[in-house]
């Protein structure tokens, strides 16, 4: 890589590198140095130049590693962001950093382009919970029964769905549909939750689940959310929907990661106990220097799959494992109930 461009190119770009992942380098888990960004620099370098030549585009979500969110990305954001995004994309290519099921939606939305993802097939433990066989099971356990998928699902279970959710957008759009019962699927956790916020909002619902959890927010518990505020009076406590309903009970902030993202810029409070992926915690440092995050753990290893070394790989002779390919009645089905989620979400 040191021969891809000349030295005083890359040390430009170590610095330009270096200056971006200095706020990020707070953090107790990931220290950026001088040094770090000069090896760096070769790759990030390359894959910009690259991005130009193929005309291609890199979508991160959120949480990636730094380097690629800071470094290459072009847009970056969580899960129903990043679909709105993808759904418009001109240029030829798609660089999505993140998991299989992510880079499947953007193939969905926008089928013409080519879409590649770093990370072969990183998978989710949500995604990777229920089968579309398992979906067509509950339809015909409980017919006429809408079924609504958390996008954090196959484009089978997509293709099987009557509308797909986000985080962001689930209670709404549970809500939103006239019918008393609805299947849910493949986050239990997030189901219970949906029941409860039905419950307080005067529309209850019964919600029928199958699934799993999400293998970095169902490890918190209300035992960490207590040990946090005796150990920092006066802290904000935020989680996500995929915990488990008695450590949201506990908390001052539910929502999606982008939620997340608002409210930490909306609130005048100064610190915040993060119950979520490490890699969001990297963004809302950068963002608010001012502000003080709690982490006590959590990291996705799949979506840590993708590095700089697999982007720059992928961008220049892409294995078949990185390319999504569906075909397309599977396409055609998982987008009806991707289009309904961004009509149900107006």
């Amino acid at each position: 890589m040191t021969q891809l461009c000349q030295e005083t190119v890359l040390q430009e770009e170590a610095q330009r590198l270096y200056g971006l992942l200095l706020d990020v380098s707070r953090s107790k888990a990931v220290k950026w140095t001088q040094t770090d960004c000069e090896q760096a620099a070769p790759y990030t370098l390359a894959i910009n130049q690259l991005k130009k030549e193929k005309n291609a585009i890199v979508l991160a979500h959120s949480y990636t590693v730094p380097e690629l969110v800071q470094g290459v990305a072009d847009f970056s954001g969580d899960s129903y962001a990043l679909s709105l995004k993808a759904r418009e994309v001109k240029e030829d290519t798609i660089i999505f950093a993140g998991v299989w099921f992510m880079a499947e939606t953007a193939k969905i939305l926008n089928p013409s382009k080519q879409v590649i993802i770093p990370a072969g097939k990183a998978g989710c433990t949500l995604a990777d919970s229920i089968t579309a066989a398992e979906v067509r099971a509950l339809k015909e356990a409980h017919p006429g029964v809408p079924v609504l998928c958390y996008v954090n699902s196959s484009a089978e279970v997509k293709a099987e769905s009557d509308v797909c959710v986000t985080s962001g957008n689930v209670f709404h759009i549970a809500e939103k549909l006239p019918q008393k019962e609805l299947i849910f699927v493949p986050d239990l956790l997030m189901a219970q939750n949906i029941d409860i916020e039905l419950k307080r909002r005067g529309t209850p619902k019964k919600i029928i689940s199958a699934g799993g959890s999400c293998c970095v927010h169902d490890k918190y518990t209300p035992h960490q959310v207590n040990a946090l505020r005796a150990q920092y009076p006066g802290i904000t406590m935020i989680c996500h929907p995929e915990c488990y309903p008695e450590v949201c009970a506990l908390c001052d902030y539910v929502g999606s990661t982008k939620g997340m993202q608002d409210f930490v810029a909306a609130s005048d409070k100064k610190i915040f106990g993060m119950l979520t992926e490490f890699g969001l915690v990297n963004r809302l440092e950068a963002a608010h220097p001012d502000k003080q995050f709690i982490w006590p753990f959590g990291v996705c290893s799949y979506m840590k799959k993708n590095t700089l070394v697999n982007t720059y790989q992928a961008m220049t002779a892409p294995t078949p494992e990185q390319i999504i390919t569906l075909p397309e009645e599977i396409i055609a089905g998982a987008r009806k109930s991707l289009e309904r989620m961004f009509e149900l979400s107006k």
